[in-house]
């Protein structure tokens, strides 16, 4: 039987995985061990480990209730990870995939977890080399937490559209706003969630897929939106990785007033039919981000994903308000009505210069603070 940990109502924590390049043609490169060697000669204290290929490295904050000392927590641990980077001459990047690596010439790093994962999916683990952010929200109860999983179901596609940074993908581009996301559709436990009315019921399911030898903990699901137990939260795992750590922050504190949004009302109790379009909305915001459309199968209505991002922020004032996160919704706002977001970025930036390479050297750039 899983225990849900209960954590306090409305803290928040992101996950960043970041792309480690060269600084020669600014491909991928297997520099995890060697950053994190120098990186943990200093007594640090932050959460920054390896992830499922040595391309790639993960930081994940502390605990927060204020977005304002996110930031600033962000910010002093990325100028630890420069630090490093700058002495192996390395670079790191934000982006939810690389431009025009190739899958085989990754390497899986060498921990039993992530072995059994490569054994278990074949090449796909490879294919895993794509980058995202995860989002923690703290829910006082289990049962909250499923609440909370299918109320922000329906947001999804604005998370991804307004994280949306992996345009290019094995050297071209794939029309998409975030074709990352296309990556991780390939392993069978990914999607949603079902639709389960509590705690309890939750239980019986994972106990159920555990007997059957398809699951052995949370970390099998790689559900869009999944209780995360052990720490007492909802995770939301559907964000490339931005490319600036001030659009990271944004995104938690657009998570966390959603959250008290809906546990400000009670009333408000999921309805099974979000599904019936969920997959169709998640395509639109993953091809066409801003200009995709979003289907409410409740209300029968179509509407641009736009113009519901701007909707939902005009819903939730008060929450900005009593949270102190309207700084942070203005920027997303600002963002949304703009039009442009990171894969625009990324797609000017390669048209400027008609090179991959010099994309990659803009967006580690842009990440590093340089």
């Amino acid at each position: 039987m899983l225990e849900f940990n209960n954590s306090t109502p409305l803290t928040m924590g992101v996950e960043l995985e970041l792309q480690i390049v060269n600084r020669r043609d600014y491909n991928l490169t297997r520099g995890s061990d060697d950053l994190l060697q120098i990186i943990n000669k200093t007594a640090h204290g932050y959460d920054i480990k390896p992830e499922i290929t040595e391309s790639m490295i993960e930081i994940a904050t502390s605990v927060h209730t204020d977005h304002h000392a996110m930031l600033a927590e962000l910010e002093t641990m990325r100028t630890l990870l420069v630090s490093a980077a700058n002495k192996l001459n390395l670079g790191l990047a934000g982006g939810g995939a690389h431009p025009f690596q190739h899958w085989e010439d990754q390497r899986i790093y060498p921990t039993d977890r992530y072995r059994l994962v490569s054994d278990l999916y074949g090449y796909l683990a490879k294919q895993f080399t794509v980058y995202g952010q995860h989002i923690h929200i703290g829910c006082p109860s289990g049962d909250e937490a499923i609440r909370l999983s299918h109320l922000l179901a329906r947001t999804i596609p604005h998370f991804i559209t307004l994280s949306a940074s992996s345009p290019f993908y094995q050297g071209v581009d794939t029309t998409f706003q975030s074709s990352r996301l296309t990556s991780i559709n390939a392993f069978p436990l990914s999607g949603t969630m079902p639709f389960l009315p509590d705690w309890q019921a939750f239980n019986t399911y994972f106990d159920k897929m555990s007997k059957l030898g398809i699951v052995a903990s949370m970390k099998d699901f790689y559900w869009d939106i999944r209780p995360k137990p052990e720490y007492g939260t909802v995770e939301i795992r559907v964000c490339d990785t931005p490319l600036q750590i001030e659009t990271a922050v944004a995104l938690g504190a657009y998570a966390q007033t959603l959250a008290k949004h809906f546990f400000d009302r009670p009333e408000l109790q999921p309805v099974q039919d979000t599904y019936l379009t969920y997959t169709y909305n998640r395509f639109q915001a993953c091809r066409f981000g801003l200009n995709g459309a979003l289907i409410d199968p409740v209300g029968g209505t179509q509407t641009s994903i736009q113009d519901d991002i701007l909707r939902t922020f005009d819903m939730l004032a008060d929450a900005a308000d009593a949270l102190g996160t309207a700084d942070a919704l203005a920027r997303l706002r600002q963002r949304v009505q703009s039009g442009q977001g990171d894969a625009g970025w990324l797609r000017a930036s390669y048209e400027k210069s008609g090179s991959l390479n010099d994309v990659v050297r803009q967006q580690s750039a842009t990440w590093m603070g340089q």
